[in-house]
């Protein structure tokens, strides 16, 4: 299977890396405006710097690694060739599974949100599959993403509420970060040791996370002895409305997500917003 990416940038790079990773001999075909670009990918992944009329028409699977404003240009470009029955893969926030299928009749298109951890290769992508996406090309889409970490396949109206919470969820464990670290520095310790202290904790909680089959409601009770430092702390987070922040600032990022998806899809759909 042949892959031609449009858009050789930090997702496109980290994504060849795991794929590389995999399959050494693969072929990889990649389109980019920045020859720099496309030297460095070519030089560390062994890709294939190619024109878009070659990608297009090369490729078994074509993946839109390019910025929400840049796709309703380049689906224009691409319609000047036969795409039949071809994958397509999309990482465009806010970009309809519709805007696919109105603009390129007879591909096969999938949206995909993963998160910035996929510069470490531990992303996990919400996958959702268009009208006319085979069996075989979902296990080809869901093969391919998880390249970069983990998936998961949702309805496309579980898009918006998968973006604010995995799509975002980083920033808000950096600023979880950030905000212990302050705590910390702010009851007394080196600014450096409170951070170190913060850093390590949450990458050490995240590992147990990840190796137990326990939930994180048991996990927290586990740490939450009566009367203990740990149940005053989390005693004092409910008093002040943790659980409602959390949930307000999902809505908010859902209802962006949203208000996404209405601008880019008319405006790929050559539609007045």
């Amino acid at each position: 299977m042949k892959l031609g990416f449009f858009g050789g940038g930090n997702l496109a790079a980290s994504m060849i890396r795991g794929l590389r990773a995999r399959d050494a001999s693969g072929e990889i075909l990649v389109h980019d405006i920045s020859a720099e670009r496309l030297e460095y990918l070519r030089s560390a992944f062994a890709i294939r710097p190619a024109p878009a009329a070659v990608v297009a028409a090369e490729a078994d699977v074509l993946l839109l690694l390019v910025k929400p404003h840049q796709v309703a240009a380049l689906l224009e470009e691409l319609r000047a060739y036969d795409l039949s029955g071809k994958l397509l893969l999309s990482t465009a926030a806010g970009v309809p599974l519709h805007a696919y299928t109105s603009r390129l009749p007879g591909m096969a298109p999938v949206r995909a949100m993963p998160n910035t951890s996929a510069a470490v290769l531990r992303a996990v992508t919400g996958l959702a599959a268009g009208a006319g996406v085979t069996p075989a090309q979902r296990e080809s889409a869901a093969a391919i993403f998880s390249a970069l970490g983990k998936v998961v396949w949702v309805e496309e109206a579980e898009m918006n509420a998968l973006t604010a919470l995995s799509g975002s969820g980083p920033a808000y464990f950096y600023l979880l970060t950030e905000l212990l670290a302050a705590a910390g520095a702010e009851l007394g310790l080196a600014p450096a040791t409170a951070e170190f202290l913060a850093r390590e904790t949450l990458v050490g909680a995240g590992r147990v996370l990840e190796a137990g089959e326990e939930s994180p409601a048991l996990l927290r009770e586990r740490v939450s002895s009566p009367g203990g430092v740990t149940l005053a702390a989390l005693d004092s987070l409910g008093a002040d409305g943790l659980g409602g922040a959390v949930l307000r600032a999902l809505r908010a990022g859902a209802a962006r997500a949203a208000e996404m998806e209405r601008e880019y899809g008319a405006r790929v759909c050559g539609k007045n917003s």
